[in-house]
């Protein structure tokens, strides 16, 4: 079940309707009322019409009315960009958005009684959009199976396709309204493990201070977990290891930083004794006596871990626990004599607490890439833009650890830097 994405009212692309933003993307296209007016098939009184709709419900002018014609302002340019590439993920322009609606409720409830509970539709109501919808796409959409119904696979596809069009008609409502008083905008990035440790909360704390008026949606997950609706435009973006090759032809991704891993351990683990201030790890058939706590197959860390082993001729030691939560793994290395592989960033508190101690790097090819991922041809939304721009600065910075940086602002001293450095 999707989750559903809301929209702030006066940014939900349900309260239009949709051949009026068609009327208002042909009139920027195509130059004049009369050239649009055969693009949506509404006469050119009816596409006047259409505008001054859709400028009532935004509340703001879209167009310049002049003798000659209509000249489009920026929040028309900016909305009928959003709403074109909208039309082409919807198929046809015969589509209401009040059968995208009915239909996406049904997909994201799993059922009419739940979408009705939802919408506040009757079931009658969402039974008819949902038939009528299959007839203008000529595709059978759900299947009853049981007591209850599923989507088909061109259902599935076409669910995938209109809550892409719906991220594009809130984007396009947003970027109109950008120069009015639009209201919050908003941002939900899907966050990966490596992610958390330093680079985003960095990005988030610089990014709410210069717009605190953006609402930011974090949904925590693995790749797997934050992969399909990411795909369904119900998160902008994901941050995380990069996946070599990408899985999907329809995401791309770019890197931010480097990561490298270190092998860890208790504080007093039988491998830990001795240890100097730089560690060198202790012998891989050592390391491999011991329980590890890893990622499950398919993360980059997970194969890394493996080519180590195989790479010396040894058998990988048992991974009895297979997890991503750096939390949960802290919580079992404090209490076991498991071992795992991290970064520094994850875990430097647990470090500078004496929880956790280094046993050195790994050899082999374990550094990973942090990157973003985004669907293919994604245009970020001018919040979107800045953000990232906050996460590509937070990612070329050094890191300095959370305690010194405390430190060093309680005492007055600039972030990250010593006492008695210049």
């Amino acid at each position: 079940m999707q989750p559903a994405r809301q929209s702030p009212p006066h940014q939900s692309p349900w309260s239009f309707n949709l051949r009026h933003l068609a009327a208002v993307a042909a009139v920027v296209t195509r130059g004049s009322v009369s050239a649009a007016a055969g693009t949506v098939h509404l006469t050119q009184p009816a596409v006047t019409q259409a505008i001054a709709r859709v400028e009532a419900l935004l509340g703001l002018q879209l167009f310049e009315r002049r003798t000659d014609g209509m000249t489009p302002l920026p929040p028309a340019r900016a909305l009928a960009a959003r709403v074109e590439l909208a039309l082409g993920l919807i198929g046809s322009r015969r589509v209401t958005t009040a059968q995208m609606r009915a239909f996406l409720a049904v997909a994201d409830s799993g059922g009419y009684a739940a979408a009705a509970t939802r919408t506040g539709l009757s079931q009658p109501t969402l039974h008819r959009a949902l038939g009528d919808l299959a007839l203008i796409l000529r595709r059978t959409l759900v299947e009853r199976r049981g007591r209850g119904i599923a989507l088909t696979e061109p259902g599935k596809r076409t669910a995938r396709a209109f809550r892409l069009a719906r991220a594009e008609l809130e984007a396009g409502l947003t970027e109109a309204l950008g120069d009015a008083d639009s209201g919050p905008a908003r941002i939900t990035i899907g966050a990966m493990p490596l992610s958390r440790a330093r680079v985003l909360p960095m990005a988030l704390a610089r990014f709410n201070a210069a717009h605190p008026e953006v609402e930011i949606i974090i949904a925590e997950g693995s790749y797997g977990e934050l992969a399909e609706p990411l795909r369904d435009g119900s998160i902008d973006f994901m941050i995380g290891a990069m996946r070599e090759p990408l899985p999907a032809p329809d995401l791309e991704q770019r890197a931010l930083f480097g990561d490298r891993v270190i092998a860890l351990a208790r504080a007093g683990h039988p491998l830990a004794a001795g240890l100097a201030h730089e560690p060198a790890l202790p012998a891989l058939e050592a390391l491999a006596r011991y329980p590890w706590i890893v990622p499950s197959s398919g993360a980059p860390l997970r194969a890394g871990f493996e080519a180590m082993f195989q790479s010396a001729g040894l058998t990988p030691p048992i991974v009895p626990i297979e997890c991503g939560s750096v939390m949960i793994i802290r919580e079992i290395l404090m209490q076991t004599d498991f071992l795992t592989l991290l970064s520094p960033d994850q875990v430097a508190v647990e470090r500078q607490a004496g929880w956790l101690v280094s046993l050195g790097e790994p050899p082999g090819q374990l550094a990973r890439t942090i990157g973003i991922t985004t669907r293919a041809q994604w245009r970020p939304g001018p919040a979107q833009a800045a953000f990232i721009a906050q996460l590509d600065r937070a990612a070329a910075e050094p890191f300095a650890s959370p305690y010194s940086m405390a430190r060093d602002q309680i005492c007055g001293f600039p972030a990250g830097k010593a006492k008695d450095e210049p």
